[in-house]
């Protein structure tokens, strides 16, 4: 049965889902931060487009990476060698141009009429973003972002919301280096939502939705990464901002 919200931010348990793969849970609320944080404990997250209702799901099953479960190809992992050594033209940085990516992922793909990322979803992850939650991490190249990807970060848990790619590897490095830095301090799930086959050939997998719910909960009492403006290496060290290439964001 689907659920009406009220004003509290407060959601039925994920369970009550309807039985689908998409796992329509609710509709109406707000995106508030304390709804936004409350939902994602839960293991419930929004998705709607322009002119519908504010929905939200719990998928069953649930696209889920672990981090030392990361594939990458024989080409990316030649890639970040070179990266880490400061001989490649990518530099991945991490929270200095977290509206930039956000509007980047709300471009609509090739063959796509429009995005979920509402102008009211930006909003929303720009000040949960400014709380200290929601994070981008951005590929650049001689002073240019050229993709990247944001999420939201609780505990031990990260929920990728969406990337982006302006030419090739640009959101695989950005993500290769995240999930690095989230393993190095001891972030046990990367939730990607929903399955797709670009996802499945990068590590992640379908779990139902009652092991990643007992998994998510055991997350969140780890403690969150410790996050700040900065260049992100392949090995996951977070260098301070100033050792940033001198580029200016175009």
């Amino acid at each position: 049965m689907l659920v009406v919200l009220g004003p509290e931010p407060e959601f039925p348990p994920a369970e009550q889902a309807l039985d689908d793969p998409n796992g329509l849970l609710a509709v109406g609320g707000d995106l508030s931060l304390e709804r936004l944080r409350a939902a994602y404990r839960h293991g419930i997250f929004p998705w709607y487009s322009p002119g519908q209702p504010l929905l939200w799901w719990s998928p069953d099953p649930r696209m889920v990476l672990v981090p030392d479960s990361f594939h990458a190809s024989a080409n990316l992992r030649k890639r970040l060698r070179r990266l880490q050594t400061g001989r490649d033209s990518f530099e991945v940085r991490v929270d200095t141009a977290c509206a930039d990516v956000m509007a980047a992922c709300a471009t609509p793909r090739a063959g796509q009429p429009g995005t979920w990322i509402t102008p009211d979803m930006q909003a929303a992850y720009l000040a949960w973003h400014r709380s200290g939650e929601v994070h981008s991490i951005e590929t650049w190249q001689d002073g240019h972002l050229v993709g990247g990807l944001y999420g939201v970060s609780q505990g031990g848990a990260f929920f990728g919301e969406s990337m982006f790619s302006r030419i090739p590897d640009a959101s695989k490095v950005a993500l290769a280096c995240l999930v690095a830095f989230l393993d190095r301090h001891g972030v046990e799930l990367i939730d990607c939502q929903q399955e797709t086959s670009h996802l499945a050939s990068l590590g992640a997998r379908p779990m139902t939705r009652a092991v990643f719910l007992d998994r998510l909960a055991r997350a969140l009492e780890l403690p969150t990464p410790p996050w700040r403006p900065g260049r992100l290496l392949p090995s996951g060290e977070l260098l301070p901002a100033a050792m940033m290439t001198n580029h200016e964001p175009v």
